[in-house]
């Protein structure tokens, strides 16, 4: 499905990111570098630092250029086809380095991997490794298999591993926020979606080594968390001897009781399964930051039992009421929608409009669908809905979640607001950006602050993407 974001801001929705992100130069002497290049989700950032960390052990250093790698791994997305074609073009560009580094190995992971399994050791001759999301603990022998010339593959997929033992190495950290993925697989099976397939069955992580993994963080410096999963409101953990079990309202309180200063955010929601414990558990805690991700799809109950989405127009709007009675309207919501998916009509297209009205997003991922094999929707539903219709359904939809983006910021001006701060601004030496606790990127004058403090800001002026302002007295 061709996706396009409604803002230019940095947010975390698992489906957000386009451009690739690479590993840094860490030099500790170690005689091997690994390069990797991570597309699509927040899962797959969070599954690189596993795979840099077992490959540590093995004695890897990390590099940023690609020329001085001895293994270079792609780690890969399935969820469009698009995400699929720059993995394709990416090896391409990388044919060459085979010449100047015969030894040079060259590896794909992740969901990618997944769905193609040893068809992609055929389709692209210059691929070393196949590995699949569950397999990252087996890199150091299939490495050892293409190091002696053969083509190595591993897509077992577990219903156990959680990689709960493995601390992660943080690759393009800005030593503030860090993932921690709670959770693994899917156990919806949205007929539009390939994750279930390449992810497999959903399994929670051990609720203990999430909460070491959340205080080391702080204790290292960090002040911002973000719980990963493809839906979190349905993790689950009980203990081995069954003295426990910690459901997701569970786990937030613990990890937000790390410390006060610690931000927890956590994406993504299933409208399905976000209860209102879990929005009372955030009402509690300061800390807990006052944004959901709670993708809708569609606007109308026809097309959302076709996406098997388990969910109607009606129950989307009531978990909504119940966020803003219980978190107040200055909780930020964000959303994906689809635009044409098979059979939609101009009538059901005119309910997502004004489902996104009724709801006034802060922000949303919008795309216009596209069917992708071996899913539900591909053995069962016809794609019958034109490009032209779809592109411009899709238009639509942007068009008018940038009017609500503008509408929703203006509603922050003239108020104060806490931000964490991140870094500085990409547009100006002299200011800093942080997020305030509704997910929006806040602007403001440098002064003597600096990354990782927290900072109250009057807002005095907005864009639909931004909000800008003044540090508080």
């Amino acid at each position: 499905m061709e996706r396009i974001k409604s803002l230019d801001i940095l947010s975390p929705a698992p489906e957000a990111c386009e451009m690739p992100r690479i590993s840094l130069e860490e030099d500790r002497g170690n005689r091997r570098k690994l390069y990797i290049e991570s597309y699509g989700c927040q899962m797959n950032f969070s599954d690189s630092e596993i795979v840099t960390a077992i490959l540590q052990e093995q004695g890897f250093d990390t590099t940023s250029d690609f020329h001085k790698a001895d293994v270079i791994l792609l780690n890969t997305c399935a969820i469009r086809e698009n995400a699929e074609l720059k993995v394709r073009n990416r090896l391409k560009h990388l044919t060459g380095i085979k010449r100047t580094r015969p030894g040079t190995l060259i590896g794909v992971l992740g969901c990618m991997a997944e769905r193609l399994k040893a068809k992609f050791l055929e389709e692209e001759k210059i691929v070393d490794m196949v590995v699949g999301p569950d397999a990252y603990r087996d890199l150091p022998k299939l490495i050892e298999e293409a190091e002696d010339g053969g083509k190595a593959i591993n897509v077992f997929l577990s219903r156990e591993e959680t990689y709960a033992d493995i601390t992660p190495v943080r690759l393009n950290s800005n030593g503030v926020t860090a993932f921690i993925s709670i959770m693994r697989g899917c156990d919806n099976m949205c007929s539009f979606c390939v994750v279930p397939f390449t992810r497999g069955r959903e399994r929670s992580r051990d609720a203990g080594s999430i909460l070491l993994e959340a205080e080391d963080l702080f204790a290292r410096g960090f002040r911002e968390v973000t719980l990963l999963g493809q839906n979190v409101d349905s993790y689950r953990w009980t203990a081995p001897d069954g003295s426990e079990t910690v459901n997701f309202a569970g786990l937030l309180e613990r990890v937000a009781g790390v410390h006060p200063d610690l931000r927890v955010r956590f994406s993504t929601s299933h409208p399905k399964d976000i209860t209102d414990e879990v929005l009372h558990t955030m009402a509690r805690f300061d800390n807990i930051c006052k944004y959901i991700h709670l993708p809708a799809q569609s606007g109308n109950t026809r097309v959302l039992e076709l996406m098997n989405r388990t969910y109607t127009r009606a129950w989307y709007l009531e978990r909504v009421a119940a966020i803003r009675r219980i978190l107040g309207e200055e909780c930020g919501i964000s959303t994906d929608m689809i635009a044409g998916f098979c059979s939609e009509t101009e009538a059901e297209h005119a309910d997502t409009l004004s489902l996104m009205e009724s709801v006034q997003y802060d922000f949303a991922y919008m795309f216009a669908y596209s069917e992708r094999p071996n899913t539900p929707a591909a053995k069962k539903l016809k794609d019958d809905v034109s490009e032209e219709v779809k592109k411009r359904r899709l238009n639509e939809i942007i068009a008018l979640q940038n009017r609500l983006s503008l509408r929703r910021n203006q509603l922050d001006l003239h108020k104060v607001h806490k931000v964490l701060i991140e870094g500085t601004s990409k547009r100006s030496e002299e200011h800093l950006f942080g997020r305030n606790s509704a997910n929006k990127v806040v602007v403001f004058p440098k002064g003597d602050l600096r990354k990782g403090q927290y900072v109250h800001v009057y807002v005095t002026n907005c864009t639909g993407a931004t909000l800008m302002g003044e540090v508080a007295e």
